[in-house]
């Protein structure tokens, strides 16, 4: 299969180009159903488009591509067409040289590129599995609720994500196979205003509390422990003018460890009250560690020697779909897109020489999955 790797990352710089051209900002109704739209037109003939609803409540329904074969076993392929970037900051694609600019270009619009692209050259080789998927979702940048999608896809036999890819520091391709989990922790404060020049002993700072409970989450950071927590906080709101004692505030702090259960400390370190101040914390967003390192170790290795060239297991401290997936599908492997850089950021990019490396790399997983 590898020899396709060409031919995929060519139309996958078109495609890219035509979903870079669609803004999608996280929750946008009609951005989504236009990159959609785009996507079923990508997929190959055989495929069976379905929409299926969103996790998140209000947002466009995701879409779930099949392909159905002869063969034993399942693969799905997954990605999301939603981005941060906001409807006014939206840059369509542009080439400097090797690298290719736009909104969304390597996370992840360059992976569902190449996730299309692998879905029509397996078009042509049903004897190889019984069902191929792919799942485009359309809230993986901002969503809150949990991941409604990973029963459905319970005993399937692997799953590839394609999230953007990365080299060692030797240069080889790597995979992402360890992601820790991720948490966002809310807390807010509740306390009574009162002038700041003439009474500020009458009034209780929401902004004290708050700013006393972000050193106790700060303080509960341990990233050489046995868990790797990280505690950072990260947002802090309190106060709506200058000479008045801040009586509400509102303070986020950002979350990461191995394991989920290494954040119950720090929930524990809020208190209910602090100097007069009402103070109520939950965690709005929970989303699991991912460690697929013994079950992918073998796959890898066979993937290696259809490449000719080492391929690196590697971990990665940002949240993905994978992680959720990889709860009922052990055999799941992430950082299949193309490599690039700037995330969520206006100088997004991704490197169009990748588009051909990553695309061998997923036609050798797959192939090593399917037993092609």
């Amino acid at each position: 299969m590898i020899e396709a790797a060409e031919r995929l990352a060519l139309v996958a710089e078109r495609e890219l180009e035509a979903l870079v051209g669609v803004s999608t900002p996280s929750g946008d109704v009609a951005g989504a159903e236009e990159a959609v739209a785009l996507c079923v037109a990508f997929l190959p003939p055989d495929a069976e488009p379905e929409r299926i609803d969103c996790s998140t409540p209000g947002h466009a329904r995701d879409l779930l591509g099949r392909l159905r074969g002869s063969g034993e076993r399942r693969l799905l392929l997954v990605g999301h067409l939603d981005t941060v970037v906001a409807h006014g900051a939206h840059r369509t694609l542009t080439r400097e040289r090797d690298r290719l600019l736009g909104s969304g270009t390597v996370d992840m619009k360059g992976g569902v590129a190449l996730a299309l692209g692998l879905m029509r050259e397996l078009a042509g080789r049903p004897e190889r599995y019984a069902e191929v998927a792919v799942l485009l979702v359309n809230d993986e940048e901002w969503r809150t609720v949990p991941f409604a999608h990973t029963e459905r896809f319970r005993d399937w036999d692997a799953c590839l994500c394609f999230e953007a890819g990365e080299v060692d520091a030797e240069g080889n391709d790597a995979v992402i196979v360890r992601r820790k989990a991720a948490g966002t922790l809310e807390v807010n404060a509740t306390g009574r205003p009162a002038h700041s020049g003439s009474a500020p002993h009458k009034g209780r700072s929401a902004l004290l509390a708050l700013a006393a409970v972000a050193q106790r989450i700060a303080s509960a950071s341990d990233p050489a422990g046995p868990d790797r927590l990280t505690a950072v906080p990260t947002i802090l709101h309190a106060g709506e003018a200058f000479n008045v004692v801040p009586p509400n505030g509102r303070l986020v702090c950002d979350l990461r460890a191995d394991d989920l259960a290494a954040f119950e400390p720090v929930l524990a370190a809020v208190p209910d009250e602090l100097d007069g101040v009402s103070i109520e914390s939950a965690l709005v967003r929970a989303w699991p560690g991912m460690d697929t390192r013994f079950a992918t170790a073998g796959l890898l290795e066979r993937a290696a020697e259809r490449l000719g060239r080492p391929l690196v297991a590697s971990e990665r401290g940002g949240a993905s779909d994978a992680s959720h997936i990889a709860q009922a599908v052990p055999m799941t492997v992430d950082g299949l897109g193309p490599r690039g850089g700037g995330a969520h950021t206006p100088h997004e990019w991704v490197g169009a020489d990748s588009l051909r490396s990553r695309a061998e790399v997923a036609l050798a997983l797959t192939a090593s999955i399917l037993g092609d």
